[in-house]
This record gives C-alpha cells, structure tokens and sequence, in this order.
C-alpha cells in the first residue's frame, strides 16, 4: 500500500492495516531501519521493573525450565523440610 510522507514527518497508516493488527490510538510502534528498509512493528511498553524478565537470557531460561517441567525432570516436595532435606542430601 502506498501513502506519502506529510507535514511534520507524519505518515497515515492504511485502515485496513489497522484493522488487520487490531491497533488503536494510543498504541506504541516500534520503528527501525533495517537494509534501507522502515520497519514499524506494534509494542507493548514493559515497566523497567520488569525488563529483567524479558532479557534473552532471562527467556532462554524460562523456555529451559518449561522444556524440563515437561519432560518430567523436576522434584515437587510436600513441604519446606522436605525440600531442605532433599538439598542436604
């Protein structure tokens, strides 16, 4: 779809690609170059309290403890004793 560079560095996004990704006034875009390419990509902002969490090593890791819990390779314990006890083993 086409559309033009206006006043102010303002360009208008199509209704239809609106409407496609479901975005609304307010709604925060990421834009990057890339290759001499503008790449505009919806985001949701994350409080800076709670980056930690979706750092790549943070989500690498989480996806590994998934992958473990899945597979089976996880100890549940009844209580705090119990788990104390198993540590201490």
């Amino acid at each position: 779809m086409l559309t033009q560079l206006r006043k102010r560095s303002q360009i208008t996004i199509p209704k239809e690609i609106i409407k496609k990704l479901g975005l609304k006034e307010g709604d925060s875009l990421n834009i990057v170059v890339k290759n001499s390419k503008i790449i505009i990509e919806p985001v949701v902002p994350v409080p800076k309290d709670q980056a930690w969490f979706w750092s790549p090593e943070w989500q690498k890791n989480e996806k590994e403890a998934d992958e473990d819990i899945k597979a089976g390779r996880v100890k549940s314990f009844d209580s705090v004793e119990e788990l104390i006890e198993d540590l201490n083993a």
